[in-house]
Formats: structure tokens, C-alpha cells, sequence
């Protein structure tokens, strides 16, 4: 383990390298040019095709002499066009490809050279990560990616790319030297798909296919089959009410059918649509705990956040990288928690030690106590939502490149080793068409402890495109009155979101805020993209867990 750092946050001396390494500016205006572009070539390519296919019929050459101007302009949408036309020119040049192929051939190409550098013996330690990577690619494979459907698809799409994306970057940051240079092909293919999947957006807008498929899909108001009336009753309730059986039921006094979390974890079929719950009694369960990729749809139901506790000490100082760190980490999508606490016990002295990951898409926690010190909650990719949660940390104790929403959450920094400061968010977005961030709303924002001799701020960047946004929330005076900290030196990249919006309290003045050019104080309807609706898609799937839970502002 000599040769690799941590899964997670390099330290000040690698970051400037990555950093220097990124010109950013001039690619963002080429995108910008290029999706306007790319809109023409498509609609034109989309007449051409039609015309072309008329044109065989009648006997004509099916070659499509666009073909090639299509996939360069396509290709000069991304971040890494000269990538992009060397892996997908041989496929183009040798068939007749329409646009909607060039999206799925960007991922199978991303999926090739993925694997391949899988197989490197430098990147054994991040195999689990690279089987992430791959997963999620292939979900994006199988989705049937073309014009008409692109619209309704598109956010599944986004997420999966982000977090494939996500995989590798935290594989990247774990390895102490050379580690972009083992990925960076596969990562510069990732981002390509990224970025043509969002070109395709603004075609299937110009189409009007997306709003006209999402009001399809919102006037069916279809409910997942694994969540009935009586599940919703269900985490309704402080624990199990009579009447209601869970699958399985977890109990250190032998009332159940076992004493460990993990052992109930076993008994959950793998990929099943339907959900499948287990009642965790009260006590604290001793033991670092994993909901496994293949465990879907798992309801997880406590008898409190201060009565069922899960607890772990597995942390970086004592050899255990970040990402593998966690007291609890759920891998397997569809996963809901209730009246559960997760906790790390390491200490601030033993660095970053986390109590919760999550890196499962769709996965929900409503009344949990995530309790440890730094990087206590690591909502480390794909689509979160945390409700009423009380979250305990010091140094950078909610951070990750999901796209995250705490809602109506008790956020509580506590009192750190000496010398250090505390920092709330570390939001780790590197590429500009991910579409990840977190989003901190209606929370109140508290000290634990006295903390008049700590400075505590919102949040650092911790990539280039940190993404981080507080919405209506309650700030206790101990907020420094900076309000957010530079990873490094003395300012952050101009490519950061930082926003604030109607929050109050004390420590919600923004008259002495860091005078950043990517720290802004936004309006009621730049807010509203970051709400649970837009953000996380979360009418399509919040709504069938039974939490409680505001659409918009």
C-alpha cells in the first residue's frame, strides 16, 4: 500500500499539478460555439438520413457522404476532439453511421480502452472502482440512445457517464504517481461521451421530444412495483407497525433471524425489482457494513438514528483507503434507510474515516445520523437525496461528485484537531458536463460544540468545476465571514459554482464573502435548477419511497 494514497482527496502539491495540466477556458468556448453547430449538422443529418434512405430505396448508394462532417463537428463539441475523431474516423470512414451510432460507438470505444487498462497490474488496487466504471458504461449501452428517445433518457444517461467518469477519477487521485497517465485515454473517451450525450440534449429540445416525453411520463404516474400502499404506511412509522412483516429482522438479543446486518445482507436477491426490507432493532452493530452492486432495492428500517447504530473505525492513517473506509457503504441501486445511524469512531486524528458512502444511484436516507469527523458522508456518485438527516463532521465531512440534495438536515460541524479548520462541503466535479453537485436546502446549520476559536467555512473546491449550492438554510454565527476556502493559495478556479440564495441567520451575510468570480449570489430561478425536481429527477423516484420530501423551492 505504499505506492497508494487514499480513494479521495490528493493533496495540495498533485492538485496544482492536475490543475496546470487543464486549459479550460478556450475548450469551454469552443463548446460553446460547437453545440450550436452541432444542432445544424444534426437536424441536417437528420434530413439527410431520411433523404439517403428514400434514395436507396429507388436504388441509390446508401454511403452517406455527411457522415464525416457530422462526426467532426460532433467531435468538436468535446473536450478532447482529437480523442474523439481518431476513435470513432476508422468506424465512420467504413460505414454508413448515423448520428444517434456515434453516441453508442463513443461508449464502446470508452468501454475497450477501460478494459484494457483494467487488466495494468498498477491499477490492481482500483479494480472495484474500474468494474464501477465499466457497469455503468454498459447501462449506457443498453439504453436504447436514439433521437426520439434521447429526450427521456437523458438524465439516467448523464448520471451513469458522470459516475463512470467519477470511478475513474477517484482511481486517479488514489495512485501517488503517473495515475492520469495509466487512465487518461479512457477517461478523455468518457468525457467525449459525456459531452456528445449532452449535445444530443439540445438536439431532442430543439425537437421538443423531451418535455413532450416527460409529460407523457408524468400524467401516468406510475409507482414502482416494489413500493405498495403499505410500504409507504410503513416507513411512515418509528418501526415495524403489526400487520407489516419484514423480510428479515436484525436483533443482537436473538428476536430475529440474525444478529448481523451483513449476514441479513446475504439473504436479498440479487437485481430484484421488488423491494425487499430489513428491520434493524435497536442496538449498535459492530461491524463495517456493504450493500453490494447486485443488492437492489434494499429498505433498510431502524428503531431511531440514536437507537440502531452501525460502527466502524476503519480509516486512512491505519492503511485503509477512503473509499474503503466507510462504516456503511451501499453499492446497490434503489437503497432506502430510515431511523439508522452510522458512525466512525476513529477520531479527528486519524484523518479521513467515513461513516456513510453512497455511490448507488437513486438511493435515499431519511432520518440517519451520519456521525464521524473528517469526510464523515462520502455521496461519492449518481443520483442522492438525504431528509432529516443529522450530519456531524470537521474537515470537508460532506463531500463526493454525486448529485446530491440534503433537505430539512441538521448539518454540525464539530471541534477539529488543533490547528486545523473546518470546512462543511468538498464537492469534487472535474468535468464541466457532468451533471453532478450538491445542493444544501432548508437546513439549519448549527455548531456542535463550542467552535468560537474555529474557523468554519461552507466549503473548498476540490476540483476545478466544484459545483456546490446552499438554498434557504439557517447559518449560526460561528460561519466564518469568508464563507468558503481555497483548496489551494489564495483563490479558486474560475470554473467553480458556488452559490447562495436566500439564507439566514447570522452567519448567512455575504457582505464579507470571498470575491470569486465562481462564487455567486443567485436568483429564485437559478436556485430552482438545484431543487429536488430538476436536479435529481426526483418526482420520478422520490416520490415512490414514502419520504417526505419538496419538489421545488
Amino acid at each position: 500500500m505504499n505506492s497508494f494514497k487514499s480513494y479521495g482527496k490528493i493533496d495540495q502539491a498533485d492538485q496544482m499539478r492536475l490543475d496546470a495540466r487543464r486549459k479550460t477556458r478556450k475548450r469551454m468556448t469552443i463548446i460553446a460555439i460547437s453545440s450550436l453547430i452541432l444542432v445544424i449538422v444534426v437536424v441536417s443529418a437528420v434530413v439527410g438520413t431520411t433523404q439517403s434512405k428514400h434514395h436507396s430505396q429507388k436504388g441509390g448508394d446508401s454511403q452517406s457522404p455527411s457522415a464525416i462532417v457530422s462526426m467532426k463537428a460532433v467531435c468538436d463539441t468535446t473536450l478532447y476532439p482529437d480523442t474523439c475523431y481518431s476513435s470513432l474516423a476508422p468506424y465512420v470512414n467504413s460505414t454508413n453511421i448515423q448520428l444517434d451510432q456515434l453516441l453508442k460507438l463513443s461508449v464502446l470505444v470508452a468501454i475497450d480502452e477501460l478494459s484494457k487498462a483494467s487488466t495494468l497490474p498498477e491499477l490492481r488496487n482500483c479494480s472495484e472502482l474500474l468494474d464501477l466504471a465499466i457497469d455503468h458504461l454498459n447501462d449506457t449501452l443498453s439504453t436504447d440512445l436514439d433521437l426520439k428517445s434521447i429526450g427521456s433518457l437523458l438524465d439516467d444517461v448523464m448520471t451513469w457517464l458522470s459516475a463512470a467518469g467519477t470511478y475513474q477519477q477517484t482511481c486517479i487521485d488514489s495512485i501517488q504517481e503517473n495515475g492520469s497517465g495509466y487512465l487518461q485515454k479512457s477517461t478523455e473517451l468518457n468525457s467525449n461521451s459525456l459531452a456528445i450525450t449532452k449535445g444530443f440534449s439540445i438536439v431532442a429540445n430543439s425537437f421538443n421530444q423531451r418535455r413532450r416525453l416527460m409529460n407523457i411520463a408524468a400524467a401516468s404516474d406510475e409507482m414502482p412495483e416494489w413500493l405498495s400502499a403499505k410500504d409507504r404506511k410503513l416507513i411512515e412509522k418509528t418501526n415495524l407497525p403489526a400487520g407489516i412483516k419484514a423480510d428479515v429482522v436484525v436483533a443482537q438479543d436473538g428476536t430475529g433471524k440474525y444478529k448481523k446486518i451483513s449476514d441479513a445482507l446475504k439473504a436479498v436477491p440479487d437485481k430484484s425489482k421488488k423491494r425487499f426490507v430489513i428491520y434493524v432493532k435497536k442496538g449498535i452493530y459492530f461491524e463495517n457494513v456493504r450493500v453490494e452492486k447486485p443488492k437492489w432495492n434494499v429498505m433498510m428500517i431502524g428503531d431511531g438514528m440514536d437507537s440502531t447504530i452501525v460502527s466502524g473505525r476503519l480509516n486512512v492513517v491505519d492503511g485503509t483507503p477512503t473509499f474503503q473506509s466507510a462504516t456503511f457503504a451501499v453499492f446497490g441501486k434503489g437503497f432506502i434507510a430510515r431511523d439508522m445511524g452510522f458512525r466512525n469512531t476513529a477520531g479527528a486524528i486519524k484523518h479521513q474515516a467515513v461513516a456513510l458512502m453512497s455511490t448507488a444511484d437513486q438511493s435515499a436516507f431519511y432520518r440517519c445520523r451520519i456521525d464521524a469527523f473528517q469526510d464523515s458522508l462520502y455521496a461519492h456518485s449518481n443520483r442522492q437525496f438525504y431528509r432529516e438527516c443529522n450530519i456531524y463532521g470537521t474537515v470537508d465531512f460532506i463531500f463526493g461528485n454525486s448529485a446530491v440534495v440534503l433537505q430539512n438536515c441538521n448539518i454540525l460541524p464539530r471541534r477539529p484537531m488543533t490547528g486545523q479548520q473546518n470546512t462543511i462541503t468538498a464537492q469534487g466535479k472535474f468535468d464541466p458536463n457532468q451533471n453532478t453537485g450538491i445542493s444544501i436546502q432548508n437546513c439549519t446549520i448549527w455548531p456542535y460544540g463550542n467552535l468560537s476559536d474555529v474557523h468554519t467555512f461552507l466549503g473548498r473546491p476540490w476540483k476545478n468545476y466544484s459545483t456546490t449550492v446552499y438554498v434557504n438554510n439557517m447559518m449560526g454565527s460561528f460561519i466564518d465571514p469568508k464563507g468558503w476556502l481555497p483548496w489551494v493559495g489564495t483563490t479558486a478556479p474560475n470554473t467553480i459554482f458556488y452559490a447562495e440564495f436566500a439564507n439566514y441567520g447570522t452567519g448567512a451575510g455575504t457582505k464579507n464573502r470571498v470575491t470569486w468570480k465562481g462564487l455567486k449570489f443567485i436568483t429564485s430561478k437559478q436556485a430552482s435548477k438545484f431543487t429536488v425536481k430538476p436536479f435529481i429527477q426526483g418526482d420520478n423516484w422520490i416520490k415512490a419511497t414514502g419520504i417526505p420530501y419538496k419538489s421545488g423551492l
